[in-house]
């Protein structure tokens, strides 16, 4: 017994030496696949971004340097155009996104009959795939045999039925309320979960001392939301900016290119039109735009700031 004590005792280093590099190796599964799904493909783009690279047109491929990136930003109208009706597409899907959610968020916030199941129902349009929202709304804005029209013209609120995705003064505006329908309980589902966690007795010191609810709702709602917020708008607008099922399975960037937002435009560079060196050049620039955007954003709202 006096000789098995010290090798039990030699032995307990090496183990422990054994159980440290245990956590590495569960982890290095994840950490193989990020590396080779999101991290290759990355680099990949910002590789062929300096490639001539077209596989209908080989004996042009090779390298071209930063000329894809000098073409973008000078010889290039359509970009300027695409990142222009993004910004305003992002905008307006953001802003109406937040502030019907916010509503609806504050009504099922209260206490009422079948609360749970118009929850459930609020939530319904977010479970629903794009391509599958995006044939819907196509269905209901059909110019021939669309809900939409037949409403319309029933109420007569217009003469003749109105191709709603041909039409270039209403294409826009209808993709718009398509994505609206799909986005707002995004924003409605990230409010209520806030809402959720405000103490109640704020409110009713608020209403001892005079305060009603709209003062109530400035000063005690808004501030408690204030990260959750600026942290929703900021995801929301980073996916409506690389948004591309929708109006791919709507428009495809027609009539006219009057919904040819960025990623639009990558899309049909590098997928249909197989340019995947001008398609990768095109994605680093909307890369480097949104990664800006949201370093600037993030500074100027304060984000995980305290207000003194």
């Amino acid at each position: 017994m006096e000789l098995e004590s010290p090798k039990f005792l030699r032995a307990k280093p090496s183990r422990k030496k054994r159980i440290k590099w245990m956590p590495y190796l569960f982890i290095a599964p994840s950490v193989l696949l990020i590396v080779s799904f999101l991290f290759y493909p990355m680099l990949n783009v910002f590789y062929y971004s300096l490639q001539n690279y077209n596989p209908s047109k080989p004996f042009y491929n090779g390298f071209a340097g930063f000329d894809n990136f000098v073409n973008i930003f000078t010889a290039d109208p359509l970009f300027w155009e695409s990142l222009q009706i993004s910004l305003k597409w992002v905008i307006l899907e953001v802003v109406l996104q937040l502030l019907f959610g916010l509503l609806i968020a504050l009504i099922l916030n209260r206490a009422f009959r079948f609360r749970s199941l118009i929850r459930t129902a609020a939530i319904i349009p977010w479970a629903i795939s794009g391509v599958l929202t995006a044939t819907m709304w196509s269905m209901l804005y059909s110019e021939h045999s669309g809900l939409l029209n037949d409403i319309l013209t029933r109420l007569h609120l217009i003469q003749s039925p109105i191709a709603w995705l041909g039409d270039t003064e209403w294409v826009f505006f209808s993709i718009v309320t398509a994505e609206l329908w799909r986005g707002i309980p995004f924003f409605t589902i990230t409010m209520l979960a806030a809402l959720q966690t405000i103490p109640q007795e704020l409110y009713e010191s608020c209403t001892v001392d005079g305060g009603g609810r709209w003062k109530g709702f400035l000063h005690i709602t808004l501030p408690f939301l204030k990260n959750s917020i600026i942290l929703s708008t900021l995801l929301r607008a980073v996916w409506e900016f690389n948004n591309v099922d929708m109006i791919f399975a709507m428009t495809a960037g027609g009539p006219a290119n009057h919904t040819m937002t960025m990623t639009m435009y990558v899309a049909n560079q590098a997928i249909v039109a197989q340019n995947f060196g001008y398609g990768s050049a095109l994605t680093v620039v909307a890369f480097l735009i949104l990664m800006l955007f949201a370093v600037g954003y993030l500074k100027i709202s304060g984000f995980g700031k305290e207000d003194k």
